[in-house]
């Protein structure tokens, strides 16, 4: 069994100078997809289910998926909570067999922040499971904006939350389709000088590929999140399916072809996060 918390897969990317991808996902046909990917490029794996997958899919179903994953898999697979908004959320993932959850109190006060995360995060370690949180609002592509994480800021919510992973706002945005996004290279030299808690992007597919490359290697960014884009090569691959033959109505047969271009896709996402 490959099942592996969020510590498992980060103490070790800190260590050794790369990061993992934690992939957003929206149900089984890119998760599956997300897995080849990892096992064909021999690195772990965060399978993510944000707030859009659960509005579609229950978390009890969903932790079955995600293990059952990674049973079968030769690499080792995190079940992740993305954005987890309350502590039920969270309690709800961890019965459920995720070994990781994100509790986001990134819109509320510093204090009140650093006290509902430390809460989850100790739920979380009870179980066996890791925590990740959220300090600095991460902004959204044409919706709400962000002000950044103060450094200062940061190193306080590290130190007093106990979280295992640590989400900043430094130029990232969520839902980006484009690669122009670029991220402040001297707040997160700023962040990383006073804290030693892997740190993670949140919107990771608008950073430029060469930044991904090159601070995955060179700072104590160790994980990014990517959704959009693989969400994108997704929807190419089965539109080609559907418009491929007008007669077609086999859901199966169609989502089938929609697996090769992802895992491709994929590839290319995990081949960046590689160390030197």
């Amino acid at each position: 069994m490959s099942l592996a918390t969020l510590r498992d897969v980060l103490q070790p990317a800190l260590r050794d100078g790369y990061a993992v991808a934690g992939l957003v996902t929206l149900g089984w046909e890119d998760m599956r997809a997300y897995v080849a990917a990892a096992e064909a490029e021999h690195v772990p794996i965060i399978l993510q289910a944000g707030p859009s997958c659960r509005e579609h899919t229950p978390l009890p179903v969903l932790g079955k998926m995600f293990r059952h994953l990674a049973e079968g898999a030769s690499i080792p697979v995190v079940a992740h909570l993305d954005h987890g908004y309350t502590a039920e959320d969270c309690r709800i993932a961890i019965e459920s067999g995720f070994t990781s959850v994100m509790y986001d109190g990134s819109r509320k006060a510093l204090q009140q922040n650093i006290d509902e995360t430390a809460a989850i995060a100790e739920m979380a370690h009870s179980a066996g499971a890791s925590c990740e949180g959220e300090i600095g609002f991460v902004g959204y592509s044409g919706g709400e904006g962000s002000a950044g994480t103060d450094p200062e800021e940061a190193a306080r919510f590290a130190r007093e939350s106990g979280v295992d992973a640590m989400a900043i706002s430094v130029g990232n945005v969520h839902l980006q389709q484009d690669k122009e996004g670029g991220l402040d290279e001297l707040r997160i030299r700023a962040i990383e000088a006073l804290t030693d808690v892997p740190l993670v992007i949140h919107g990771g597919s608008g950073v430029p590929v060469a930044q991904r490359q090159a601070l995955a290697r060179g700072s104590k960014i160790c994980k990014f999140n990517i959704g959009t884009e693989l969400r994108m090569a997704f929807g190419q691959a089965l539109r080609a399916a559907v418009n491929a033959d007008d007669a077609r109505f086999d859901r199966v047969q169609i989502l089938k072809e929609t697996h090769d271009p992802v895992v491709t896709a994929t590839r290319r996402v995990l081949q960046a996060f590689k160390g030197a």
